[in-house]
């Protein structure tokens, strides 16, 4: 009688017990003593930045635009245009510029995840307890620069309430993916590139002009964006407007968390766990 081995693969609850001790409250709580004791600064002056582009461009340019068509169709004043579009660039920053030169700065000189990984902690549990230090610092940036819109009066529908979580997920999925990315660098020369990718990203995301603005093989290119899907999100909520486009921005971001979160995992337990 001839046994047939057959092999299993390994679920999610078995790639998570290989990963986790279930212990990434200890990453967070180390990360808000740093917080009180070093950087708070840091990270309170990161929220100036979008107020000051919405005063210069949506007050001082916006009294010579105008009004311009929003979601729906909706006619809304330039500043309540760009005002959801800088909210989303304010989570990408905050989440990206925390799991970047945070990271590298703690991978390739503290060496302070070599450390934690010594002890009963995961790549999984540094993981989660890193993305969640850059999601504090989004939702820092996204609850104060709501709060600032709607003092303003550049919402339209109760439904900007949610931009708020919403700008949680989209600093997760940068987080996510900076972290990851974050992993591969090893000069500082190298973050540079964080830069170079970020501005131009910005700048050409529909996030101070419509994409229609643009030939249509770059409206394309520019769908493929994450920060693109970000903005288009904001600006649906902002004027409680829906349509298809809605679960297409949201899945788009829920992957990118998922797989950034796996990715970065995945390359601390490659690099220390050998």
């Amino acid at each position: 009688m001839t046994t047939k081995l057959i092999r299993i693969r390994p679920g999610v609850g078995a790639w998570m017990a290989a990963n986790s001790s279930g212990n990434a409250g200890a990453v967070i709580g180390r990360g808000f003593k740093v917080i009180r004791n070093q950087n708070w600064m840091i990270i309170v002056s990161g929220f100036f930045e979008p107020v000051f582009y919405l005063l210069s461009m949506g007050i001082g340019l916006g009294a010579l635009i105008g009004t311009v068509t929003g979601p729906g169709g909706h006619q809304i004043s330039y500043a309540a245009y760009i005002a959801p579009a800088l909210l989303a660039t304010s989570a990408m920053n905050g989440a990206i510029y925390d799991s970047t030169w945070n990271v590298f700065f703690k991978l390739r000189f503290a060496k302070l995840y070599e450390g934690m990984l010594a002890t009963s902690l995961g790549p999984l549990d540094v993981a989660a307890g890193e993305i969640f230090m850059a999601l504090f610092r989004g939702f820092l940036y996204a609850v104060g620069f709501t709060v600032v819109i709607a003092s303003m009066g550049l919402t339209t529908s109760w439904w900007a309430l949610a931009m708020i979580p919403v700008a949680l997920l989209i600093a997760l999925g940068f987080a996510a993916i900076g972290m990851a990315l974050t992993s591969y660098f090893t000069t500082f020369q190298q973050m540079d590139w964080i830069n170079i990718a970020l501005l131009p990203m910005f700048m050409f995301s529909a996030t101070l002009f419509p994409i229609e603005a643009f030939p249509e093989v770059v409206q394309w290119f520019i769908m493929t964006l994450p920060l693109w899907h970000g903005v288009e999100l904001m600006r649906q909520l902002s004027v409680g407007h829906w349509d298809g486009s809605t679960a297409v921005h949201l899945t788009y971001f829920v992957a990118m968390s998922v797989l950034g979160v796996a990715f970065a995992t995945r390359r601390l337990r490659t690099l220390f766990l050998r």
